[in-house]
């Protein structure tokens, strides 16, 4: 029996949904399951649980069949063991894609005789060489699709064999159209023979010519253990308690988080992410996929391995993720849990000698996970400090979009060369994070803070002075905000109900990082489709409904669904049951040094208390500084 009902799901409970719904009257022998997520239980129902109550269980299940809409959302009270209910998705708005129409779209451009013959022009004879790349149709909708198909695109690349890293060779000016409701390659677009690359790229240990001197080990210990406990899914450590799981779309998520008994977020996670493209190379210029909600983030979760992914004492939860067969995947080590030192939490030296030096360590708190999707690596890691702070990292790695060179092609300023024979274009990463407010319980406030010089004047005599000024962002559409590094823009949540011993509500800051917005057209594919994208803040009162930042189901979709519809009635944000939806990303100018695969790059923001705490909170902290330290003077 599940203790909490927030637990993960167990691969007992998706075989007994997977039964229950293939044996309901309206199930399809031909479905492939997208995914399949817990039905998550009222704010109510979770807030007044107490151990050893039971509790409904539910879920839902996603996919697609032989029926020609975009798939079905069935709903199963596992309580009951039964379906209650089969909701039909509407061609416009379509379920994610699976592995195996990932699979069918290889099979079926492989076997196109057109395909092959453009290949052939390229000297490429040998398909079992040839690594497929299935993307995305949407947004730019090839014409030899119909309106409502599911549809793929495709692009190639060539090994030398079995190991070898494909992406070193691309088939230049080959694309494959796919159309998944026919099952049939609509179109290939030949766009001209570029010569295949002939340089590889392989980046396994055993290619290199020669590894550089293994550095001296750095061994993390703690001797008494891990300062954590973990209890099923749910994390005590210095205070903080949350509950932790991964979700087969947004990957991991923070439920119920927590500090000394007050509570903070209600729920966290990646509501969406795009990676637009910027260049006019036909390769890439219709490129603007949602890793995350068109493929499943979660999904896509690597199994974590110890001394590489995470260092330390480590705690590790697996995922249990439906396949579209029905089977169950289990995904070992797909989050890491583990402590890390993080230099001077804080240190003074009194200038006069009266006092003794003091100086403390600060140390955090690390959930993580991996996620690959397609030649892209992307990192979550949420981080817990001693102080109160959380903060919010995207590590991206592994290898770039590239394009064989061609000099008739390629310009300089969108396609950036990182090897003699190959080229990179101009893209985006926007991440956007859904933070679900708790902040000490009841409803929360949004504030913008920043700060302004005071015009010259005889109060002013030297044009020194400044003013931190904040406005309360009251409705949906005044809350579309950007940063603004130039004035230190914050945007504070406030609990009005609960005022500290300086006399002012406890807040919470959110920092973002230096971060772009959307550079494509606002009226552009990615524009309409990622409309979260266009700002760096969003806002809305709680609604079970909206959990996604670009749309629940936005194969082949329009952005129904995303932010720009969820705001369009400007709804009341005052005082609520308040979600913020931050986007930050960055924009990535390829490098030769991000050849063959990417040295990663970090993006993300901090959530900082203001007054959530009467002082320091940290300042309590016992001095640690001697340890085990060696230094060139002894101990």
């Amino acid at each position: 029996m599940k203790s909490h009902p927030l637990e993960s799901l167990t691969a007992d409970e998706i075989n007994r949904a997977v039964h229950l719904y293939r044996s309901h009257g309206k199930a399809d022998e031909n479905t492939l399951f997208t995914n399949i997520t817990l039905v998550e239980p009222s704010k109510e129902t979770v807030r007044d649980y107490k151990e050893g109550q039971e509790f409904d269980r539910s879920v839902k299940i996603v996919g697609v069949d032989s029926n020609p809409d975009g798939g079905f959302v069935a709903s199963i009270d596992l309580k009951k063991e039964k379906v209650i209910g089969i909701e039909r998705l509407s061609n416009e708005a379509q379920a994610a894609y699976s592995l195996a129409e990932v699979g069918l779209a290889t099979i079926l451009t492989k076997k196109n005789e057109e395909y092959q013959d453009a290949l052939k022009k390229r000297g490429v004879t040998n398909l079992d060489l040839v690594q497929i790349d299935p993307w995305p149709a949407g947004g730019v909708v090839h014409e030899s699709i119909k309106p409502g198909h599911r549809a793929m695109r495709t692009i190639s690349f060539l090994k030398e064999n079995e190991t070898d890293n494909a992406y070193a060779k691309p088939i230049q000016g080959v694309i494959s159209h796919v159309d998944l409701t026919l099952k049939e390659v609509t179109c290939i677009e030949d766009f001209g023979v570029v010569p295949v690359p002939k340089a590889h790229a392989r980046y396994d240990s055993d290619s290199q010519s020669e590894l550089r001197e293994q550095p001296k080990p750095i061994e993390i210990t703690q001797p008494e253990g891990a300062g954590f406990e973990v209890k099923g899914n749910h994390i005590s450590w210095e205070g903080w308690q949350l509950r932790v799981s991964i979700h087969p779309v947004e990957g991991p998520v923070l439920h119920q988080v927590s500090l000394n008994e007050r509570p903070i977020l209600f729920r966290a996670s990646l509501a969406d992410m795009v990676v637009p493209y910027g260049s006019a190379d036909p390769m890439h210029s219709w490129k603007a996929v949602h890793d995350g909600t068109e493929y499943g983030l979660g999904n896509l979760t690597n199994s974590l391995t110890l001394g590489c992914d995470c260092l330390g004492e480590i705690h590790y939860l697996d995922a249990n993720i439906l396949m579209f067969d029905g089977s169950v995947n289990l995904i070992e080590n797909a989050i890491c849990i583990h402590e890390e030192d993080f230099g001077i939490q804080w240190k003074h030296m009194d200038f006069n000698g009266f006092i003794p030096t003091e100086v403390r360590r600060s140390r955090r708190l690390v959930v993580s996970s991996i996620s690959t999707i397609g030649n892209y690596d992307y990192g979550v890691f949420w981080y817990l400090y001693l102080d109160g702070t959380i903060q919010v990292e995207m590590k991206l790695t592994g290898i770039v979009g590239i394009s064989a060179f061609d000099e008739n092609l390629h310009n300089p300023e969108q396609d950036l060369k990182i090897t003699e024979e190959l080229v990179s274009p101009l893209h985006q990463h926007l991440f956007c994070i859904r933070l679900d407010w708790d902040l000490d319980g009841g409803n929360n406030e949004l504030h913008e803070s920043e700060v302004v010089a005071l015009p010259v004047s005889k109060d002013n005599p030297n044009g020194m002075q400044l003013r931190n000024v904040t406005t309360h962002l009251r409705n949906e559409s005044e809350a579309k905000r950007d940063i603004s590094p130039s004035s230190s823009r914050v945007w504070k949540i406030i609990n009005p109900e609960k005022i500290n011993s300086v006399g002012l509500p406890v807040g919470y800051k959110l920092l973002p990082g230096n971060t772009p917005s959307l550079l494509a057209h606002p009226d552009s594919p990615p524009g309409i489709r990622a409309s979260f994208a266009k700002h760096n803040l969003w806002a809305t009162p709680f609604n079970e409904e909206e959990q996604y930042a670009g749309g629940a189901h936005p194969v082949m979709h329009s952005g129904q669904g995303g932010l720009e519809d969820i705001t369009s009635n400007d709804r009341d944000i005052s005082n609520c049951d308040l979600v913020m939806w931050h986007t930050f990303g960055l924009t990535h100018v390829p490098r030769p040094e991000d050849w063959p695969v990417m040295p990663v790059e970090y993006c993300g923001f901090h959530l900082i208390p203001v007054g959530f705490f009467d002082k320091n909170p940290t300042i309590n902290l016992p001095p640690s500084c001697k340890g085990n330290s060696k230094s060139n003077k002894g101990k």
